[in-house]
């Protein structure tokens, strides 16, 4: 893992994906629960996370559980054809940044997981 993002202390890249939906109304249990959703951590496992000093590479290297439906979130995130990024970690990181972008542009966290449990829907 060479980009910078991964050396990033996860409490941090999290607190900002949060700020980001609160201020369009969301939660943070909705972040919590999409993150679930992706990752396979439970509400607690992320809170753990979030009150330690692991890196934000780490807590998606060691999400064992990763949800198969990830393959179904398409689309761009800065620019970037998400299916076009070769590095695991770093699709795995964009995932939940397009989950956190559809929150943010009013989606509900139950459109979203329908959306990518469901994509022909």
């Amino acid at each position: 893992m060479s980009n910078k993002i991964y050396d990033m202390k996860f409490k941090k890249v999290f607190q900002l994906l949060i700020d980001k939906a609160e201020k369009k109304g969301k939660t943070r249990q909705d972040v919590i629960i999409l993150t679930n959703w992706l990752t396979g951590y439970s509400s607690i496992q992320i809170e753990q996370f979030f009150n330690s000093d692991i890196s934000y590479g780490d807590f998606f290297n060691g999400a064992c559980n990763f949800n198969d439906n990830c393959k179904n979130i398409t689309g761009k995130i800065c620019n970037v054809d998400i299916s076009s990024i070769e590095d695991e970690i770093m699709r795995r990181i964009r995932y939940l940044d397009k989950l956190i972008d559809l929150l943010a542009k009013g989606k509900t966290v139950d459109q979203i997981i329908k959306k990518y449990e469901n994509p022909s829907k």
